[in-house]
Order: C-alpha cells, then sequence, then structure tokens
C-alpha cells in the first residue's frame, strides 16, 4: 500500500528563504555533519511514503532534449536495479538507499515498509498552456496531469516561468491534492524550478556564486549546465522529504509548520568538511573539472545533499 501525504508547504519568513530552501533540503550556509539545533530529530507517529511508486515528470515551458535527460535519467539512477558497478560508487542509488533506515525504524518484524521510485510518464507543456507566471493553485492543476494513484507528479518549470514564491521563499516545494473527485485520497506531488535566469545564487548554489555569506568561486556544475544541475539537488532533496515526512506527522525536526525534514536537516552540507560558503570535500571530474559526489545512468555525475542519519543522528554524505 502506498501512502501519499497531506500538507501544504508553510511559508518561510524572507530572511529565512534566503538561506534554507523551503523542504528542498538546501541552504547557503554550510555546516558541520551534525545538528546545532537542540531541537531533535523526531518520528511523530506518522506514516511514511510506501510501495511501488511511480515518478512521473511533467515539463512546464521550453527545456531543450539534455535538459529533461539530465533529471530523467537521476530518477532512473535512483534504483539500485540501474546502479553503476561498485567501481563506480558511491551512486546515486546508494544516497537513496540510506533512507531506508528510516523505514526500518518505522517497520516491525511482521510489517516491513519499503519505497521503491521508478521513472513512468514525461508530459510535455512546451506551449506555456497557463502562463508564465504561475499560482500555486496552478501548479497543483498541473501537477493533476500526471497518474493519481501510486504516484509522484513532479512539476519542473523551465527559466523563464515565475512561480508563486519562486526566489522568495523557496526554490521548490512538496506537497498533496485531491485525486479527481474524491474527498478522501490524494496524490503527492513536487514542483521545482529553473533557478539559472532568476535566483541561481539562491537556487542553484554551489554552482553560482551566493548572494549572501562567503564569496567562495562557484563550483563546476558536473552536466554543465548551473540551473539543472541546481533543480537536481532540490529535487533530491525534496524527494527525500516526500518519502520520510509525507503526511506533516513522519520524520522531522522544529514546528509542523516549517520542519527540517530527511535532508532540509543537513544545510549546505554535500561532502566532508563541509562549512558556511563550502560544499565540503568532493570529487573532481578529470576531463571537465566538474565537482560531484554521486554516479548515475550512462556515466552521469550529480552534486546530491548529505541526508539525516536517524540512527546516528548526523548528517551523512556519499563521500
Amino acid at each position: 500500500m502506498a501512502f501519499l501525504f497531506d500538507r501544504r508547504l508553510p511559508a518561510l519568513l524572507l530572511l529565512l528563504s534566503l538561506i534554507h530552501i523551503a523542504s528542498a533540503a538546501r541552504q547557503l550556509s554550510g555546516g558541520d555533519s551534525t545538528l546545532d539545533s537542540p531541537m531533535a530529530f523526531q518520528y511523530h507517529k506518522g506514516p511514511l511514503l510506501a510501495g511501488k511508486i511511480s515518478v512521473n515528470l511533467i515539463w512546464y515551458g521550453s527545456f531543450t532534449p539534455a535538459q529533461r535527460a539530465i533529471v530523467s535519467d537521476f530518477i532512473s539512477s535512483l534504483s539500485s536495479s540501474s546502479s553503476p558497478s561498485k567501481s563506480s560508487s558511491p551512486s546515486v542509488a546508494s544516497w537513496w538507499s540510506s533512507i531506508d533506515k528510516y523505514y526500518k525504524l518505522v517497520g516491525t518484524s511482521r510489517r516491513k515498509l519499503s519505497l521503491s521510485l521508478s521513472l513512468a510518464k514525461q508530459i510535455i507543456d512546451e506551449e506555456y498552456s497557463l502562463g508564465k507566471s504561475l499560482t500555486s493553485d496552478q501548479i497543483k492543476e498541473l501537477a493533476s496531469k500526471g497518474e493519481q494513484s501510486y504516484a509522484v507528479n513532479v512539476v519542473l518549470t523551465a527559466a523563464d516561468v515565475a512561480v508563486e514564491g519562486f526566489c522568495m521563499s523557496s526554490c521548490g516545494s512538496h506537497g498533496s491534492s485531491k485525486a479527481g473527485s474524491s474527498s478522501s485520497k490524494r496524490f503527492a506531488y513536487i514542483w521545482v524550478g529553473n533557478s539559472e535566469t532568476q535566483c541561481p545564487g539562491q537556487c542553484a548554489w554551489p554552482f553560482h556564486q551566493p548572494i549572501y555569506g562567503p564569496q567562495s568561486p562557484p563550483l563546476g556544475a558536473p552536466n554543465g549546465d548551473v540551473g539543472m544541475d541546481g533543480l537536481v539537488i532540490n529535487l533530491a532533496g525534496l524527494l527525500a522529504g516526500t518519502a520520510t515526512n509525507p503526511f506533516g506527522n513522519g520524520f522531522f525536526q522544529g514546528p509542523k509548520e516549517a520542519p527540517l525534514e530527511a535532508a532540509s536537516a543537513c544545510p549546505g552540507i554535500y561532502g566532508p568538511g563541509s562549512y558556511p560558503g563550502y560544499a565540503g570535500d568532493l570529487l573532481t571530474d578529470p576531463t571537465t573539472g566538474a565537482s560531484y559526489n554521486a554516479r548515475g545512468i550512462d556515466g552521469r555525475e550529480y552534486l546530491l545533499p548529505a541526508l539525516f542519519d536517524p540512527a546516528t543522528s548526523s548528517c551523512s554524505t556519499l563521500v
């Protein structure tokens, strides 16, 4: 059985939003490998997203085939069956497998929970059917174009699309909406925007200079696209938050109205030794000089956020 979540992402204060991306597991300032806040990262007794879940991608606006491939290959790389060989580790699949620790804490000997994500449909709207300035309700409308059962629908907005709250309170969000005319069934959705031309310093760091804080040189984007590589970071964090806190009563730290989730509890951390303005010690592609910490299918390289490890109460990175 799949559990989908039923909550709205709260708007964050502008000051916080400049460094913390709501539920997108990113913050412009880094930190060490443990949480500094005295508030405990807790399980609040609610269900997690579980079962075999399809991920549908809804492309809104102008994206090139190469840009769409960056994201679709990332989703496909989440599956262990499509992960690179051991010699190519660390992999996207090994990053995602760390989510299993949350499921082991919730499951029992009689009822073991698990989550399996797979790439399903891709819906392309290049005609900007709702215009180039979208509200939160219109994001839900776009999300409803995907399957509404056993699915997570991901709305991806192009660089020239303005979305309510984008670059001001968030770089992406996740939530749920009614499935058809049903009053009880809901489907999960995620929205992420391409920040390349609107706010790369907020939503594509460390591949762009941050607008505030320490001004270290930006890193090379592993797929050669600052906006899309930043989008993948945000999407990865949102997927982790969707899985482990689907209804707003799963795993999180702090108040329910503004929770820190599996990835957003580890802001700005991508490798060992991270600190404000420094993403950490990462791998470097010998040909392009780009920075990354995970390998995917077909030789893809990605930078993925640290995830909070509930077993050790610390932020865990791949490298």
